[in-house]
């Protein structure tokens, strides 16, 4: 079984998944060696049924809304169980890039731990918290990971959402770290192997659009950044405020996508159909064929 990279997406960041998808054997010198696989939130009924109903967060209650930018997270524990439960997985967000050759991270030691991830001080609060928009996992060593029955225990109140997003809930003997270019917050230089947008608000492929995401209230915790921006929210109103995507602040990472998502429409990769469908949804900036026409192509590796 080939070493398989998982994008965990809905159908609102399709656009970015597939970009992604193009992206990673696009930069990789062997992309036969590993396979890349898109999963849907759309693809599990389980998800839906449970819409408008109570889950255990951070323990509050909320309520699940299928049509929020980032209902897809709890796909980030299916691969394994898609898997059979054996071999090497990847999986990232679909807001992930290679910038770099993905093989060098399938192919590593994981030094007997199952899962590998980037540690991100401060955000949420927490000064140890583990990001797992990004994790290389060995599945043979996560048959307890069973998204179906995991999901609907958040509405049971016998599993909290953070907890389980946080990895709080594994064994953190098992849990090792990757090297901070492996899930490169909005940043991109020399280093990076995978760039990921993560701040939603700047999204190259949405800048100009309704926020279509539920800004949560910042706490105080363990990280100095957590207070920075608990008084952001308080002094200035970020959880209201501005209400539209606003432009990356990197203009390098808004060129890296919109050239990656040109090679992917003139490869056939992406249509300008389905561009022009999800500009009308407003999923993706509607400049962005105005955007693609001008963009030129990447340099040849």
């Amino acid at each position: 079984m080939k070493p398989t990279v998982f994008i965990h997406t809905n159908d609102n960041q399709l656009v970015g998944a597939l970009v992604s998808q193009h992206s990673l054997s696009r930069n990789s010198a062997r992309p036969e060696s590993f396979e890349v696989r898109i999963i849907r939130y759309e693809d599990y009924p389980f998800f839906r049924a449970r819409e408008g109903q109570s889950f255990l967060r951070d323990g509050g209650w909320r309520r699940w809304d299928s049509e929020d930018l980032q209902s897809f997270t709890p796909l980030r524990f299916m691969p394994p169980a898609l898997m059979g439960y054996a071999g090497r997985a990847l999986v990232i967000d679909p807001d992930v890039f290679a910038a770099g050759d993905v093989t060098a991270a399938l192919e590593r030691d994981m030094g007997g731990k199952a899962i590998l991830c980037v540690p991100r001080p401060g955000h949420n609060g927490r000064a140890d918290y583990l990001a797992t928009s990004v994790m290389l996992l060995d599945c043979a060593k996560l048959g307890h990971w069973q998204v179906e029955r995991d999901f609907n225990a958040m509405f049971e109140g016998k599993r909290d959402y953070v907890q389980w997003i946080d990895l709080g809930l594994e064994r953190r003997e098992t849990i090792g770290l990757l090297e901070p270019e492996w899930n490169d917050f909005d940043h991109l230089d020399a280093r990076t192997k995978l760039l990921h947008n993560t701040k939603r608000r700047t999204q190259p492929w949405k800048t100009g659009l309704p926020v279509d995401y539920t800004i949560r209230p910042a706490k105080l915790g363990g990280h100095p950044a957590s207070w920075i921006k608990f008084a952001k929210q308080k002094l200035l109103g970020e959880t209201r405020g501005r209400d539209h995507y606003e432009r990356h602040p990197d203009p390098n990472q808004e060129k890296f996508f919109l050239d990656l998502l040109r090679e992917c429409v003139a490869e056939g990769k992406i249509t300008r159909d389905l561009l022009k469908e999800h500009m009308a949804k407003n999923y993706i900036r509607h400049d962005i064929l105005k955007l693609l026409d001008a963009a030129r192509p990447l340099a040849a590796e």
